[in-house]
């Protein structure tokens, strides 16, 4: 299904789609949303972009092989739950760190990181199957 409408739109339907995905882990928090839904969304941007162009521009474009996103997200989501072993308190509990930013104050919190974390494995697991249905495709 490379059609010439669909191999010119593919790029910026994508990259809006990433956009709406970084929008909706961001916004996670207070309202429906975060990191599993969010890395579902970047994921089938990817995997349009995969069948309107091809697998090569996809690896390319990620520019991490998705499996190391993957490995990251774990990584992530780990540390989140370990350091609330380090502060003492029960493993996954949310531990917020208030940063001044400009006239601001910026709340980070482990939540977030964790967030980030599965979004970063969804993202990883999920485009690394679908390449390779695209890659098997192609035989």
């Amino acid at each position: 299904m490379r059609t010439l409408i669909f191999r010119t739109v593919a790029p910026y339907l994508s990259s809006l789609m990433v956009l709406f995905s970084v929008f909706v882990l961001l916004r996670g928090h207070n309202e429906p949303g975060g990191g599993f839904i969010g890395g579902l969304i970047a994921a089938s941007a990817f995997a349009i972009y995969g069948i309107a162009c091809g697998v090569s521009p996809v690896r390319r474009a990620m520019y991490f092989h998705p499996m190391a996103l993957s490995a990251a997200g774990l990584l992530m989501g780990s540390v989140a739950g370990l350091l609330s072993i380090f502060a003492g308190v029960p493993f996954m509990t949310g531990l917020w760190l208030t940063v001044p930013f400009f006239t601001e104050e910026l709340k980070l919190s482990t939540v977030l990181l964790f967030d980030i974390g599965v979004y970063f494995v969804v993202v990883g697991a999920i485009s690394s199957i679908a390449l390779a249905l695209e890659e098997r495709e192609v035989e």
